[in-house]
């Protein structure tokens, strides 16, 4: 893994993301940071974040709703999405939820080192 060099854009843009639970995109990370950083582009907010994400220190949700989205909350929760307001939710573990994999048939001979689980619905100020 290279070494990144420090810079005070880099460290506004993990700062940002970890002060947040929205799982916000890049775009909203940028328009946070612009007033305090007004030489910081889009283009940067981009690159540390896939820095970033290949690193381990933050994850990507992917898409949603077309949009990638971003959670610096590495540690093993899943995802709740509100199909009518977009929320994104943390699920946290629960002590004694097993989530293993027992569905998935021996034979196939998979080496799963991670997965990830996003439940969808409607949230509760949806409902």
């Amino acid at each position: 893994m290279k070494t990144r060099k420090y810079s005070r854009k880099r460290e506004a843009i993990i700062s940002k993301l970890r002060s947040t639970k929205t799982h916000p995109t890049a775009q909203w990370i940028f328009d946070e940071l612009k007033n305090d950083h007004p030489d910081i582009g889009i283009a940067t907010v981009y690159r540390n974040l896939g820095e970033f994400r290949e690193s381990g220190e933050i994850v990507s949700l992917g898409p949603i709703n077309g949009v990638e989205r971003f959670d610096a909350e590495t540690t093993r929760h899943d995802h709740f999405i509100c199909e009518s307001c977009g929320a994104i939710i943390d699920v946290p573990n629960q002590p004694g939820c097993d989530r293993t994999y027992p569905n998935l048939p021996t034979e196939l001979a998979f080496e799963v080192t991670k997965h990830h689980t996003t439940y969808y619905g409607r949230c509760i100020d949806c409902k």
